[in-house]
């Protein structure tokens, strides 16, 4: 899916509206509910209120509980396999790493080191069942969304580069499209791409049929009454 281009408009488009707008944005192309490529439960984000994370995934598995059990030069030669990795693709890309040893991860991978140098490396953000800490360092603009807040990095060690990873219930394969924000992660199926563009733009004017008439002085029962009719009609 790498190869897939986004056209600039819709990226702008995906990087100025948070990650739920585009999760009902999927349903509205899909013509249906039920979209369910997204992740579970509360995760925590590094920079609450940054853009959201797009790009297509490279993806990873880490471990940190316990010590690796294969020779030092082996671990050693995958980390900067895996750093190869995160540096390929056609961009945006982001990281996703899975920690294998959810829920019990303490390895903060990403910290301010990592986080530099992915940035350095063109990667526009993290996700991760994961660990994050050193929040008050990391550089700015690259959000991470994580599944905790530790202080160690425990025998961190990357397991394998490249292979399908979960992340709290969400499934994501090598070059999937993500999109992220503190209210969690979703893949992009790429067959919406052609009409997400305008399934985004009718989810943001369906809304606005009961928004607007709710944030003017007057309104009570009946003009919602009025306005949620309006809306049931016109939203998937």
């Amino acid at each position: 899916m790498a190869d897939t281009l986004i056209p600039d408009d819709l990226l702008a488009l995906l990087r100025s509206v948070d990650t739920p707008t585009v999760c009902n944005a999927i349903e509205v192309a899909q013509g249906r509910r039920g979209f369910n490529r997204f992740t579970r439960g509360t995760m925590q984000h590094s920079k609450p209120g940054d853009p959201p994370i797009v790009g297509f995934a490279r993806t990873a598995r880490i471990a940190g509980l316990a010590p690796p059990n294969e020779p030092a030069e082996v671990i050693r030669a995958r980390r900067m396999a895996y750093f190869r990795s995160m540096a390929g693709g056609t961009g945006p890309t982001a990281a996703v790493v899975e920690d294998v040893d959810y829920p019990n991860c303490i390895a903060g991978w990403w910290g301010e080191v990592h986080v530099a140098v992915h940035k350095g490396l063109g990667l526009a953000g993290a996700v991760t069942n994961g660990v994050m800490r050193d929040l008050d360092v990391i550089d700015a603009g690259f959000p991470v969304l994580a599944g905790s807040i530790g202080v160690s990095h425990g025998f961190v060690h990357v397991v394998d580069i490249g292979t399908p990873v979960s992340i709290m219930g969400m499934r994501v394969a090598q070059d999937e499209l993500i999109h992220a924000d503190r209210h969690g992660a979703l893949v992009i199926p790429v067959d919406v791409l052609p009409d997400l563009k305008q399934a985004i733009e009718t989810v943001i004017a369906n809304e606005a049929i009961v928004l607007g008439p709710a944030r003017e002085p007057g309104f009570d029962i009946d003009k919602l009454e009025a306005a949620w009719a309006r809306f049931e009609a016109a939203r998937t």
